[in-house]
């Protein structure tokens, strides 16, 4: 990590600013604040109640432009995380993370007290730390796990859409990129084909059975997840793979491509109730299976775990 973070204030959004020219005192960084969770602080009901789609999230930073204008924003929101980072370079500097969190709390409708006590944030050097560890997967739930790269570069990519972005979060979003790119190349991390659906095969699952060509697979989703897990359900011994997406041209051309079966999303009760494991990949913000769901068909599975 140390290796990373000089590689950061050789290439930090403040070069040439600042007046001590080797970024250690802290005042260049104070321009930058972060609010907000994951994992680690989170608990899983809250966050996927603090989720944001694609819309929710352009909606949210229009809505930033008009309450904090002049700051920029980027915000980034995954299964595992909600973040939002805000910049401002004039006197005033950027909102607090305090006020940055009732803000993401507002916009998902969620009662601001009860956000508050899971939400955290950084102002200055720590938020730009947290930033470069985040973008290098070193903060994720899989240690270096790839798909963070993608999901922090779509997160600026959707506030430069909005019109959020500035020099600012510009140059720090490419740096940290740059130096998630190192952390790839020039260390340990991602060397091994680590990723939560790896792990969810190899870790999970081998744990609760001991062979897998003898079981029935259901996987929810037809996107790069659902076909990274089918990959490593193959390479486990898995034969009866399952495939259910909403689209089902979708569902039927990962089936094609990668030689497993498609089943019907709009049953998918009965498909519960025939798989031996259920791995759902999808990118909504709402789960598929739900607990109630689940007790609904529990029963109909006479006892298979």
């Amino acid at each position: 990590m140390g290796g990373t973070w000089k590689y950061a204030a050789r290439t930090h959004p403040f070069a040439g600013k600042c007046s001590c020219y080797n970024y250690s005192c802290g005042r260049c960084f104070m321009s930058l604040a972060f609010a907000g969770g994951s994992h680690r602080t989170v608990p899983i009901e809250l966050r996927e109640k603090l989720a944001f789609s694609s819309e929710q999230a352009t909606e949210a930073l229009a809505r930033f432009q008009k309450q904090f204008p002049g700051s920029e924003a980027v915000l980034l929101s995954t299964c595992n995380r909600i973040e939002l980072y805000a910049a401002d370079e004039e006197r005033r500097g950027p909102p607090p993370p305090d006020e940055l969190a009732m803000f993401l709390a507002e916009c998902r409708g969620i009662d601001p007290t009860n956000a508050g006590r899971v939400l955290g944030g950084e102002q200055g050097t720590a938020a730009v730390k947290h930033l470069f560890c985040v973008a290098a997967g070193l903060d994720s739930m899989v240690l270096g796990e790839p798909q963070i790269v993608a999901q922090v570069k779509q997160a600026w990519q959707l506030a430069q859409q909005s019109g959020t972005t500035g020099p600012l979060t510009g140059e720090l979003f490419q740096a940290a990129l740059r130096a998630a790119k190192r952390v790839t190349t020039e260390t340990a991390v991602g060397r091994e084909r680590l990723s939560i659906p790896s792990i969810a095969v190899a870790d999970f699952a081998s744990g609760v059975f001991e062979r897998f060509d003898d079981k029935r697979v259901l996987l929810i989703g037809a996107g790069k997840m659902a076909a990274e897990t089918l990959r490593y359900l193959r390479d486990a011994g898995a034969q009866n793979i399952r495939i259910i997406n909403r689209s089902l041209e979708r569902a039927h051309s990962l089936a094609q491509r990668l030689e497993a079966q498609t089943g019907d999303y709009n049953n998918i009760s009965r498909e519960l109730v025939d798989a031996d494991l259920v791995v759902s990949t999808t990118g909504a913000s709402e789960p598929v299976v739900t607990l109630d769901l689940y007790q609904n068909v529990e029963d109909q599975r006479q006892g298979r775990p």
